[in-house]
């Protein structure tokens, strides 16, 4: 454990888990739920809950458990790596690729490949998820930033929570957008009709897409998305709430002849150095598979 860390909450807040969530830098909600429900967090000197509501006043005291070293084991793997250093890896991630192991994927992920490049990666995301500051779908395309040490990754998750770290998205939807740019603000949720789901619900967390239009062919239209929040699979649960479901997706549209594959890519990523503050941007285009879908739908080369 690290020591006990004592904080007094200054204002009234709705929800422990968010409130403390947003003083741990580096720990998802998720992960802050769980160090709550395994009785490493108190509030006022007793037992505490996610949902407790915080007044001002209110003493909040928290231990972190110790890291357990991965068993993972390392694989080989060739991944496209646009940049490297002591603190930071950017890789172009390939659409099919399983980012961390979970249930059907105990092998293969792309923690296993990074494992395969050799120790010192960053531990706080949980022993299952060496360096992962965030994720992509499997079958979501493009860029990923991955933290080599804590502090670098403690840094990275504050920029992506503050919005500092940008990352913009290349889609393909069903149906030509009226709108040349637009924004969608609608909270998304555990689709209450199927638990596998996301859905717009009432209740669900806030959650905000906004996106422009690049093209229109075919029926179809190409967009460029950018986030305001970082919800799961919120730019297929939005873009299907407007009925322009992302080509190919199974879950939230339909399958498509053209793709194989939701046409999601995600090809621009900018950050401030951890460690140095420098301004960083990455671009990498949309991969094969996407291009030959939107050319095929009689549009000149994507511009």
């Amino acid at each position: 454990m690290t020591p006990a860390e004592q904080h007094t909450v200054p204002t009234n807040a709705p929800r422990l888990d968010q409130y403390l969530a947003g003083l741990l830098a580096g720990q998802s909600r998720s992960q802050v739920q769980r160090l709550i429900a395994e009785g490493h967090v108190r509030l006022n000197d007793g037992p505490a809950r996610a949902g407790s509501r915080l007044r001002s006043g209110d003493r909040l005291s928290w231990e972190l458990p110790a890291t357990v070293p991965t068993r993972l084991q390392p694989e080989a793997m060739d991944l496209r790596v646009l940049y490297e250093d002591d603190d930071l890896i950017v890789i172009d991630k390939p659409a099919g690729l399983v980012v961390h192991p979970g249930p059907g994927h105990s092998t293969g992920t792309l923690v296993h490949g990074l494992l395969g490049r050799g120790p010192g990666w960053s531990t706080i995301g949980g022993t299952e998820r060496p360096g992962i500051v965030h994720r992509l779908d499997r079958d979501t395309s493009g860029l990923m930033v991955v933290a080599r040490n804590d502090d670098a990754h403690r840094e990275l998750a504050r920029q992506l929570q503050r919005r500092i770290m940008t990352r913009r998205y290349r889609t393909i939807v069903v149906g030509e957008v009226a709108d040349p740019a637009a924004r969608i603000e609608a909270p998304i949720g555990r689709d209450p009709k199927n638990r596998q789901r996301m859905a717009v619900v009432g209740g669900g967390r806030e959650a905000l897409t906004e996106f422009r239009r690049l093209g229109v062919a075919g029926g179809h239209s190409l967009l460029e998305v950018t986030l305001g929040s970082g919800r799961t699979h919120q730019i297929r649960v939005h873009l299907a709430y407007i009925h322009h479901p992302v080509l190919g997706d199974p879950v939230y549209g339909r399958r498509s002849p053209l793709i194989a594959r939701p046409a999601l890519h995600a090809e621009a990523l900018t950050l401030r150095h951890p460690r140095t503050g420098t301004a960083m941007t990455w671009q990498t285009p949309p991969p094969d598979d996407f291009e030959l879908a939107w050319n095929s739908l009689a549009q000149p080369k994507m511009r």
